[in-house]
């Protein structure tokens, strides 16, 4: 019997608690299990780097939410994408990532990996063509994409790149952290790995940082896992089970992220000392359409260029009182931040170096014409 999302985010992987009835399913904050005998370690569980159960029941619902047979939650969500690359690629592969990605996510192929031999091409991901023309046949081993991008909020359209890297024999690797499953399912559109920040809208309460992988194919799911294993960078107990509290309310938060995001788009397109307001929701946006067909609907960050420049961009964002002046996006609160100079000061003089005019806002929970007002006399 197949459920609904909400159903789903309360239920996939927490059943009661066998043993009292526990609701919700307990933190098992230990290391190291008793083992009925050697060789014999009760319920599979040995150690609690390989297995615990309340990463379990949180890796469970996660795959049920994105639609794939295995979800592995991290420590963050660069310890997702790390050992992802880890286990997909080799020294010499070679990687199409967007013109137009988070600066922690452009950190760990410039800085890391690169290191390590994996060549990267940065391409626009909402142009199915310029991904095609950077991808080299034979070397490229993923087509990594961010829909929508950070901080740009570009567009992919994730069938029509499945098809791009499927031809190449690559895999298409989906950041869904913008949007969350509760608005997009990439696999569903033909994706194989779907990646997240947890610590955002997953977890939603500013509180808990994490990251999770949900792969589409069994098969490669545990090789992720064996890596998850391997490499050591899992989630501890109690952060995995803030995260699951906070999944339980993704579609209802969601909904209302949305609702104050395309009342504040709209009060910012019209705004004199607004450049541009960049919001898929908006029928201007470019890729409108293509987030119309594979969104529920178009998400709670907002990006817009500030009409007096770049120092016009900072002032905005230290002039904020409920808006408030932090990295990282998703919680119930609502964020304002200056990308070129927080989240993606390390893509500075890169390829991917973000406007200096631009400002990106987390749209949160409150009251929406508390939130107008803030926008409002921040501006000036």
């Amino acid at each position: 019997m197949s459920h609904g999302f909400d159903t789903l985010a309360i239920h996939a992987g927490q059943d009661p608690e066998a043993r009292t009835g526990a609701v919700i399913p307990p933190i098992y904050q230990t290391s190291t299990y008793a083992q009925d005998a050697v060789g014999a370690p009760r319920l599979g569980y040995e150690y609690s780097r390989s297995g615990n159960p309340t990463r379990d029941a949180l890796q469970e619902c996660l795959a049920a939410l994105e639609g794939g047979p295995v979800g592995l939650a991290f420590a963050s969500g660069l310890a997702a994408e790390d050992t992802l690359l880890r286990t997909v690629c080799k020294p010499g592969d070679h990687v199409v990532i967007p013109d137009d990605a988070y600066g922690g996510t452009y950190r760990l192929f410039a800085r890391v990996a690169e290191r390590w031999g994996l060549d990267f091409t940065p391409a626009k991901v909402s142009d199915p063509d310029a991904i095609r023309a950077a991808v080299e046949p034979g070397r490229t081993r993923i087509v990594w994409v961010e829909t929508p991008t950070n901080p740009l909020l570009g567009i992919a359209d994730i069938a029509a790149l499945a098809g791009v890297a499927h031809d190449v024999g690559a895999l298409l690797v989906v950041d869904n952290t913008f949007a969350s499953p509760y608005l997009q399912q990439p696999i569903a559109h033909g994706a194989d790995v779907v990646v997240h920040s947890t610590t955002k809208y997953i977890g939603g309460h500013s509180d808990v940082v994490g990251g999770a992988l949900v792969a589409a194919d069994a098969g490669l799911g545990e090789e992720l896992r064996y890596h998850q294993n391997a490499m050591g960078a899992i989630n501890g107990p109690f952060d995995a089970w803030l995260t699951l509290r906070g999944i339980k309310t993704l579609g209802v938060r969601m909904d209302r992220h949305c609702d104050n995001a395309e009342r504040i788009a709209a009060y910012l397109d019209g705004h004199a000392k607004v450049g541009q307001v960049i919001y898929p929701g908006l029928p201007a946006h470019p890729g409108h359409e293509v987030a119309a067909k594979q969104m529920r609907r178009f998400g709670g960050m907002i990006s817009f260029r500030a009409a007096g420049g770049e120092e016009h961009a900072v002032e905005i964002c230290n002039r904020t009182k409920l808006f408030i002046l932090a990295e990282s996006l998703g919680g119930v609160e609502s964020l304002i931040e200056h990308p070129g100079r927080m989240t993606h000061a390390s893509a500075a003089g890169s390829p991917l170096e973000v406007p200096g005019d631009l400002v990106r806002l987390s749209v949160g929970i409150e009251t929406v014409d508390d939130l107008l007002a803030d926008l409002e006399q921040a501006l000036g």
